[in-house]
């Protein structure tokens, strides 16, 4: 076989946005759900932008019967003039990567889109994107395909509809299926990041509306008090040991805005946001906080006698365990670590906090010394439990651990490749031995366990890290663990890029589900962030047809439809357990990957954290039960 030749003739150049549909997985993340949605999420990052620039109050969002979306504003509509390239500036903004007008400080002060490619990316990566513009009295218009322009320019800029009186940009898109792994928008992703929009910008009114057939709603998020309401709702039903603390300060052009409150938990729950993007892997202005914080606390506890000359510093998460704080900075230009904006990075975010929330804590905690007490109580009470804790730790690490393949349990697969090798966490010996029968046992690892875990959130560190079950777990995935003090964990150890959930689909195999995720999202969040757990969805049902081919039905709903459809007689068997299946038919409904069914775990926003956090870790029973069914219709084919 003759070598291919590597030359000039290899290079190959992406013109427009034929980049984007290429590798869209650059420009926003991935072309599953949470990718899909974050086209909306540019869009009103957009004229979000406008609001902060102060020429808009009012945004509306719709997402249509048809299953496209529409984002309104009512800002001062994108550019229609004539740009030097000879076209509408519009049509620029909308065809061409890094095109905008954020690049300057003259447009926009602050702004969450910077980077030139959200307008041009959602439409690139849409079947079609038609584009109203009502500026200068009138309603210019636009259309493309797949980001290819339909509409023919007048002398270069944009024909008309008609007249108005309004302003703004109105733009409605239909995801592209040739794209995305599916085009449902997910809704409840939607209202929770419009709402945490609304508690960022106390002055704005966004206008939600879902015309999809049997979603009919419309909700409007206003939330006047801004982050000191927000950090009330992450606290909800909590303990507050004090009302929420506001400050706000500005420092080299950086912005800076925060609310925070301890309760009577021993957790952390701060969310850092920079120009109304949540930065969910944190950056430098969470580093800011974190560390003057820690300071100001380990002195004032010296100042107060309350630490002595012989005692050691508090640590941070001695300091901030109870805390829940919503830190949001507006900065000019800031550095991002990839487009999708999960992490701050500029360097001057972390004078400014550190600044600001030094001096606005200072005073605020001078005047009220009772407060300062019972946060600095909050950080005695984590140091006790810290150092039995980490007792508890040192002998669990000290031991000597499981082995790679032989806990007793594991029946781990022949690759040493992660990225090729998945492990199911199955409950009961009767279900697991059916899995290792009828696994590949190339790529996939069996962990049976016995029952419903250590509820971790309910247990001291000593009894979770005692626990057979969950110490074998973190034996098995490679990576340690984050929780607490000492954080070994180390995503890049993980052995298993996919970590999937395998019980029964009854009330006691969600109830053992959301067991696990709790563990997960308690002690490896980064597994769920990363994308790397699932649940497997097993089927309720086989029916067998007097004629016709037997099917798998994974539901009531799929039961219910069958019955609709199908006129013949039929046998039905309905599967208690996946201890009743035997290895083949586990292999083709719940294994294969070429068949089977998966729902990855995914946690979109700050907001839909906390309630996922609340609704599995806390004393409310019924939600945690229902969780799994309720999202059961997020479960997408896994080939």
């Amino acid at each position: 076989m003759a070598k291919a030749q590597y030359n000039a003739d290899s290079i190959t150049v992406l013109e427009g946005l034929e980049a984007v549909r290429k590798r869209p997985g650059m420009y926003i993340g991935s072309v599953g759900t949470k990718g899909l949605n974050h086209l909306i999420y540019e869009i009103v990052d957009n004229a979000v932008d406008e609001h902060l620039a102060g020429f808009c109050s009012q945004i509306w969002v719709t997402l249509e019967a048809d299953g496209s979306c529409t984002v309104k504003d009512a800002g001062r509509g994108i550019p229609v003039e004539m740009h030097k390239k000879g076209i509408s500036a519009e049509r620029v903004v909308l065809s061409t990567l890094h095109a905008g007008g954020k690049f300057d400080n003259d447009a926009y002060k602050t702004s969450g889109g910077l980077h030139g490619v959200g307008s041009s990316v959602v439409n690139a990566l849409s079947a079609h994107m038609k584009i109203k513009i009502y500026k200068n009295g009138l309603i210019h218009y636009d259309e493309y395909e797949r980001g290819i322009p339909t509409v023919d320019l007048v002398d270069g800029l944009l024909p008309t509809l008609g007249k108005t009186k309004e302003t703004g940009t109105e733009i409605n898109f239909l995801p592209d299926s040739e794209i995305f792994e599916r085009i449902r928008f997910k809704a409840e992703w939607l209202k929770s990041r419009l709402h945490e929009t609304a508690y960022l910008n106390p002055e704005l009114h966004i206008t939600y509306v879902n015309k999809r057939q049997g979603e009919e709603e419309t909700v409007i998020y206003h939330e006047p008090d801004g982050i000191i309401a927000y950090v009330r709702e992450l606290n909800s039903g909590k303990d507050a040991i004090h009302d929420p603390i506001y400050f706000k300060g500005t420092l080299d052009k950086v912005e800076v805005e925060a609310s925070l409150q301890f309760v009577d938990t021993f957790e952390e729950n701060i969310l850092g946001f920079c120009n109304n993007i949540f930065t969910q892997e944190g950056g430098t202005h969470l580093a800011g906080f974190k560390t003057r914080f820690t300071q100001m606390i380990n002195n004032y506890a010296r100042e107060l006698g309350i630490l002595k000359e012989k005692d050691a510093n508090f640590t941070g998460a001695d300091t901030r365990n109870g805390l829940t704080a919503v830190v949001a900075v507006k900065h000019p230009d800031p550095i991002f670590e990839g487009q999708t904006k999960t992490k701050l990075a500029s360097a001057d975010a972390t004078k400014a906090v550190f600044t600001v929330a030094g001096d606005e804590l200072q005073r605020y905690f001078d005047r009220n010394l009772e407060v300062l007490k019972a946060v600095i109580g909050c950080a005695e009470k984590s140091a006790k439990i810290r150092k039995a804790e980490e007792k508890a730790k040192t002998n669990m690490l000290s031991k000597s651990k499981f082995s790679f393949d032989s806990n007793g349990k594991l029946a781990n697969c022949e690759s040493r490749d992660a990225k090729e090798c998945e492990i199911f966490i199955v409950e009961g010996d009767s279900a697991g031995g059916s899995a290792k029968t009828a696994r590949n046992r190339q790529h996939q690892a069996i962990l049976p366990i016995r029952g419903k875990i250590l509820n971790v959130e309910k247990a001291s560190m000593d009894k979770v890290l005692a626990n057979a079950e969950i110490k074998t777990m973190i034996n098995t995935f490679g990576c340690g663990f984050s929780e607490g003090y000492g954080n070994d964990f180390d995503i890049s150890k993980l052995r298993y890029h996919k970590i999937i959930l395998m019980t029964d689909a009854d009330v006691d195999g969600s109830h053992i589900d959301t067991l696990l995720l709790t563990f997960l999202y308690r002690f490896m969040p980064e597994l769920i962030y990363n994308g790397h757990v699932f649940i497997a969805m097993p089927p309720l049902f086989k029916v067998i047809p007097k004629r016709g081919a037997e099917q798998y039905l994974y539901d009531e709903k799929e039961l219910e439809r069958y019955r609709r459809t199908h006129t013949g007689e039929f046998t039905l068997q309905r599967y208690k357990g996946l201890g009743e299946m035997d290895a083949e038919q586990l292999w083709e409904t719940t294994l294969d990957p070429e068949r089977r069914v998966l729902k990855q775990v995914e946690i979109e926003d700050a907001r839909m954290a906390s309630e996922i956090t609340e609704m599995l870790m806390g004393s409310d029973v019924p939600p945690r039960r229902q969780f799994i069914y309720e999202h059961a219709d997020e479960a997408e084919i896994d080939a």
